[in-house]
């Protein structure tokens, strides 16, 4: 979908354990749009946040009510970024793909509501419509003329590009899907090579035009994990995370050694599901 200054609009779509959600998760976001929009291409219209479900059997996951309410929280004072739960109150684990088509079928409802919206209002009280043969109704000033779905495009850690190299936790078809129907956002970690991951993938490598790298120069290094590990042990977490956050995680004793050993010795749900198809082959 065009603006009406021609580039093109984008919703940016991060899926992930936000376990718990940090300022580097949010930064994300910024980071992306800062980017994209100096390219002078595309104008980022929306960031949703996609909490994966508990049926991804990551150890240390805590429930998915608590991610998403943590990410509520985060999200609260942005104007552009969401959290959609859609993903995270699903039975079954759900590939990243099945994410993006959800959300792409989303964004194209919504285009054809406001399609319908934009259409001829219908007759106030004491005054009769009119709809002349062979007419188009004039269009308002502030209504674009020609509409579409916004591009939605993956946004990720360098992480992600590098787990699409092991081994059953990807499958090709699906890498080859999200890089040629929406494509990717990828923003740099300290200590890590993203364009190497490119480069030494075949699947990444055809595709390296779709993907968007973006170096953060303001380096920040903030994992979820040294998070959980700070809180296990007492540790002040402030300015890592949002307050909010912060105060909910203490509200409801979240993140001990007992809810860290949650899901240990269990198999992730990809590498489970992917691994049970190659036996039965």
């Amino acid at each position: 979908m065009e603006n009406s200054d021609g580039r093109t609009e984008v919703v940016l779509l991060a899926c992930g354990s936000f376990n718990p959600i940090t300022n580097m998760h949010l930064r994300l976001f910024e980071l992306a749009r800062d980017h994209l929009h100096e390219t002078g291409k595309y104008k980022v219209v929306k960031g949703i946040i996609s909490p994966v479900g508990d049926a991804y059997k990551k150890k240390g996951l805590i429930s998915a009510r608590h991610r998403v309410t943590m990410a509520r929280l985060a999200t609260e004072s942005s104007d552009w970024v969401e959290v959609d739960d859609w993903e995270s109150s699903q039975k079954e684990w759900q590939e990243t793909v099945k994410v993006l088509r959800y959300h792409q079928q989303k964004l194209k409802r919504s285009d054809l509501a406001n399609s319908f919206d934009d259409a001829a209002p219908l007759s106030k009280a004491g005054r009769k419509r009119k709809r002349e043969s062979g007419r188009q109704l004039p269009v308002g000033r502030n209504q674009s003329q020609t509409k579409g779905v916004p591009q939605l495009k993956l946004l990720c850690g360098t992480d992600i590009l590098e787990s699409f190299g092991v081994p059953k936790l990807w499958k090709p078809e699906d890498i080859t899907e999200i890089m040629t129907n929406h494509g990717m956002v990828c923003i740099s970690r300290v200590g890590n090579n993203a364009r190497r991951f490119i480069y030494e993938s075949d699947v990444l490598w055809r595709h390296k035009d779709s993907i968007h790298l973006v170096e953060e120069w303001i380096t920040n290094d903030i994992s979820a994990t040294n998070i959980r590990r700070a809180l296990r042990r007492g540790q002040s977490v402030r300015y890592l995370i949002p307050d909010v956050v912060q105060a909910y995680i203490k509200q409801h004793n979240l993140y001990t050694a007992e809810s860290e050993d949650q899901n240990s010795g269990v198999t992730l749900a990809p590498l489970q599901r992917y691994t049970r198809k190659t036996t039965k082959n």
